[in-house]
């Protein structure tokens, strides 16, 4: 039988016997778990990745929530707010501005 030459050797495929296999199976399954290790690893980058769109999205949802809240009480602690609500529970407004009482101390150096 005649050897092909070139190329044409690779696709009469008698080139893959049982020695070349047997004597390359380390390099195959080594390769077979690198495989396995690059798709596990690939699952669970798309994992985090899901993850992180997930709690992305909560923190938004929890922003808006948080906004709405903050702007309810800063309407509800408006002054003219409180008042109606004070007037509700049968409370009434002083009709004076509150005023500030200021204390000096007294100088107590000189022995009195």
């Amino acid at each position: 039988m005649a050897t092909k030459k070139g190329i044409g050797r690779y696709f009469a495929l008698d080139y893959l016997t049982e020695g070349l296999i047997l004597r390359n199976l380390v390099f195959v399954l080594f390769l077979g778990a690198l495989a396995v290790v690059y798709i596990a690893n690939s699952h669970y980058a798309e994992r985090n990745v899901r993850k992180v769109l997930t709690l992305q999205k909560e923190i938004k949802e929890l922003r808006w929530h948080y906004l709405t809240i903050e702007a309810e009480n800063m309407y509800n602690s408006r002054r003219t707010e409180l008042a109606e609500r004070l007037r509700q529970e049968g409370f009434m407004t002083a009709p004076t501005t509150p005023r500030r009482i200021i204390v000096r101390k007294k100088d107590y150096t000189d022995g009195h």
